[in-house]
């Protein structure tokens, strides 16, 4: 990303004429800068119908304030702050339905998860990415939200009356924060014991990324560790019960996020 014509011009310089990158910079792509909120939009859909899911927010930096290296996620929230009605009601107008028409123009069969990575500018949504899978680590955050039977939307998805389904979804606010191993997303060490499992209250969810039994405990096997999950009234309920047991869990040179969701306990009840 360049912050004006001049800069933009000596990287063109330094990729096609330099050769920085090689025969992979042989040619570029120029997009427009978008400047606005990124959230993550999820469908279940069996090409012609879907289910909405709960949208999520996730924070990629590694650092506090979202500086410093991009990770696979650090945290994130649920709803996306950004996600009003009338927001939502642009996107299903905007991108939901035109994707899947897009899809069955082009006879495209596809059945499962959609993961629509949008950047709300304004109020319009753009589309950043798909993605045919759910996200890590929105998924920890989203699912816990669902009410009605997942496994049933997804047999109803498979025996092709997803139509006649509906989704219930908690009012809840939900967060997770990702424990991670000291100098990920860099260079890191495993086999770190991890402790405090039994210490956790039933406020809050762990659910295990890099991690691996080793007899009767359970060390570290990974950049990103584990993730704790939190669903309450309010963010701020939920950001005290993730945080409070996040911190009983611990493992050499472990390290989270303390500020994740804290520029938006103002928006979100």
């Amino acid at each position: 990303i360049e912050k004006d014509l001049r800069s933009a011009k000596a990287s063109l310089k330094e990729i096609l004429q330099d050769g920085s990158f090689g025969e992979a910079g042989a040619k570029v792509v120029i997009e427009e800068f978008l400047d606005g909120v990124e959230l993550s939009v999820f469908i279940l859909t069996d090409g012609v119908d879907y289910l909405l899911l709960p949208t999520a927010k996730d924070y990629k930096r590694i650092g506090e304030g979202d500086k410093g290296l991009n990770t696979g996620g650090m945290g994130a929230l649920s709803p996306a702050p950004v996600a009003d009605t009338s927001f939502m009601a642009k996107v299903k107008e905007k991108v939901i339905i035109k994707t899947l028409n897009g899809l069955q123009a082009e006879r495209i069969e596809y059945s499962g998860f959609l993961f629509i990575g949008l950047m709300r500018v304004g109020d319009e949504p753009y589309v950043i990415e798909y993605n045919v899978r759910m996200g890590d680590p929105e998924t920890e955050v989203v699912l816990p939200r669902i009410e009605s039977d997942l496994l049933g939307h997804f047999k109803a998805l498979g025996d092709g009356t997803l139509a006649s389904e509906s989704i219930q979804v908690s009012e809840k606010v939900g967060c997770t924060i990702m424990m991670v191993s000291g100098g990920y997303p860099e260079k890191y060490e495993k086999g770190k014991l991890i402790s405090g499992f039994d210490q956790i209250d039933s406020s809050s969810l762990v659910f295990h990324a890099g991690t691996r039994k080793e007899g009767d405990e359970i060390v570290t096997n990974g950049g990103r560790v584990l993730t704790v999950t939190s669903l309450d009234n309010s963010l701020e309920g939920a950001l005290s019960n993730s945080y409070r047991n996040i911190d009983k869990l611990s493992f050499e040179k472990s390290y989270f996020r303390s500020d994740i969701g804290y520029e938006l306990k103002a928006e979100v009840k």
